[in-house]
This record gives structure tokens, C-alpha cells and sequence, in this order.
């Protein structure tokens, strides 16, 4: 927190300035803030704040039952501790049109650097999972425009997804995509493609920049960067691969203190104290710290 230097108006348009350069943008998920920090240190371009992922940090299923507050109270635990642009899921805005506007201007005011609203009905379901219901294109339309015409920093991107080619079909499903770029989305979000053609017809079909989510054990093939480069894709987000790799490892660790008594068999895949302590820069806070601190109380005579 004391060692960030960008304000949010300054990472959402680095954010914007990213998007205009041609590279495609790799955001995984941050599952904490901590893992926000690790996510700048190893040099990505972004953080993804992923619903799923803070649901299931409070022990909920994926079903919108995790409310605004919390989104927005982890969005800001989260983009205050990174220079990186952060983007978060709003689910499908937590109301009606009027909702989803107060719930974007309440993540510009988190800092945030943008969001995607999603067409679901809610409560919605996991983008990768059968049984999902949209809205009409109309409701849609009026969400995006609602979330599009909140944002006071021009520079904040509004991402719509749409699910709806698990529901319609992936004709029907580009033609809510273009409606919904007409409404105000800066970017759009297709979730769940079946496969590499799909995502090329939504890529020739969109004039603005497009998001490819590449979660595990879903419905699209993990894509390579060069895959999603040579398809034209601007941002590539992973939103649950750090909390599965970190909760793999803990029931890994777990099971090893049941079988061995203690954990000196996992030491090895373990995050070690100095690599924890560097991460959350212990030195420099120490430092900060000395610089206000930096006098003695002697005695002082009674007069």
C-alpha cells in the first residue's frame, strides 16, 4: 500500500494505452491482494478480479449470491496494493439497469481501472457450466448503456459478456455483441466458445477489443498467447488459476501433515518466510517507518 505510485486515473489510462499498442494483455486472476502483488512482481500486464474466484473465497457457490459490498470492499483491497490496472466482475450489475450503473461508479470510485457485466438472468450461473438463461438483448442493452453512461473517467473500460452462445447459438450470440458495442461497451467478453473458429468469427464480427477467458477445465481449449495473438485477441484473462493452484497445494500440504505427522515433506514447495517477507516489502515499510520515527526521548527537565 505505502509503495504504489500510480493514482487509478493514471492506471486506467495506461490501461487504455495498452489496449491501442497491439500486444495482447495477460491478466490472471488474483485470488487476494497478495496475489495482486506477486502478479506485478513477476511482470503481467494486469490483475483480474474474478467473481467465481472471491465467491468461492467466501465458501459460496458462483450463483450472484456474494453481494456488491463485497465485490467492491475486495476490488479496492485489491487495487490499492498494485501500479497494474485492475479489472473486476460485476456479475450481472447486482440489480436492475439503475443498479448496474451505481455498482460501476462505485468501482471507479474502488480505483479500479474497469468491469464486465454480463447477460445472465440472475441468479446467474459459472460461464463454463450447462443450464444458463440470458436476458432479452433489450434488458442487455439497457444494462450496458445504464453501466456505460455511470463512469465518470472516460477512461474506465466497460466489458460486455455475453453467454449467450451456450443458450442461442453463436449467429444470435454476435448479433448481441454488436448490440451491446452500440450501447457503450469499450470491449467485448465471449463467454464460453466451443472452439478457435468460434472465437475467430467474434473477432471478424467486433470492431472493438476483445477479451478471451482461458479457465481451466471449461468449455474452450486452453489457448497459447500466440494462438490468441494470431486470432486477434487484446486481453486474455486466467480468473481461477492461482486460487486452484494455491488450494492444490494446501490440500497437498494438509494431507501430508495427516500421513507424516508434520510438514517437513511439502518445506519444498512451501513459500519461504524471506520470499514472503521481500514480497510484502518488510524492508521498506521498516524504512518508512524509521523516517517519521527518527528521534530519542530523553529526559526532560521539569520547569
Amino acid at each position: 500500500m505505502l509503495f504504489t505510485k500510480k493514482t487509478a486515473a493514471e492506471k486506467r489510462a495506461d490501461l487504455r494505452a495498452k489496449l491501442k499498442s497491439g500486444k495482447l494483455l495477460q491478466f490472471p486472476g488474483a485470488f487476494n491482494p497478495l496475489c495482486a502483488q506477486l502478479i506485478e512482481r513477476k511482470g503481467f500486464d494486469g490483475v483480474y478480479i474474478s467473481g467465481a474466484v472471491m465467491s468461492a473465497d467466501l465458501c459460496l457457490p458462483d450463483i450472484g449470491i456474494a453481494t456488491m459490498t463485497e465485490f467492491a470492499t475486495r476490488g479496492l483491497q485489491t487495487a490499492r496494493v498494485t501500479d497494474l490496472p485492475a479489472i473486476i466482475d460485476i456479475d450481472t450489475g447486482f440489480g436492475e439497469p439503475m443498479s448496474a450503473a451505481r455498482t460501476v461508479r462505485t468501482m471507479e470510485e474502488m480505483g479500479l481501472s474497469g468491469c464486465h457485466i454480463e447477460d445472465q438472468v440472475a441468479p446467474k450461473r459459472c460461464g463454463h457450466l450447462d443450464g444458463k438463461e440470458v436476458v432479452s438483448t433489450e434488458e442487455m442493452v439497457k444494462r450496458v448503456r445504464a453501466a456505460s453512461d455511470a463512469r465518470l473517467d472516460p477512461n474506465f473500460v466497460l466489458i460486455a459478456r455475453s453467454d449467450a452462445r451456450a443458450v442461442e447459438g453463436l449467429d444470435k450470440a454476435i448479433d448481441r455483441m454488436k448490440a451491446y458495442v452500440d450501447a457503450g461497451a469499450d470491449m467485448i467478453f465471449p463467454e464460453a466458445m466451443k472452439d478457435e473458429k468460434e472465437f475467430e468469427a467474434v473477432r471478424k464480427a467486433i470492431s472493438v477489443p476483445i477479451l478471451a477467458n482461458m479457465t481451466e477445465f471449461g468449455k474452450s481449449r486452453l489457448l497459447n498467447i500466440k494462438e490468441l495473438e494470431a486470432l486477434g485477441f487484446n486481453l486474455v484473462i486466467y480468473p481461477v488459476t492461482t486460487l486452484r493452484l494455491a488450494m492444490g497445494a494446501a490440500e497437498r500440504g494438509l494431507d501430508a501433515i495427516i500421513r507424516d505427522g508434520d510438514q517437513n515433506g511439502v518445506l519444498d514447495i512451501m513459500q519461504h518466510r524471506r520470499d514472503l517477507y521481500d514480497l510484502l516489502r518488510y524492508e521498506e515499510y521498516n524504512k518508512f517507518d524509521q523516517s517519521i520515527f527518527n528521534f530519542e526521548v530523553g529526559d526532560t527537565p521539569r520547569g
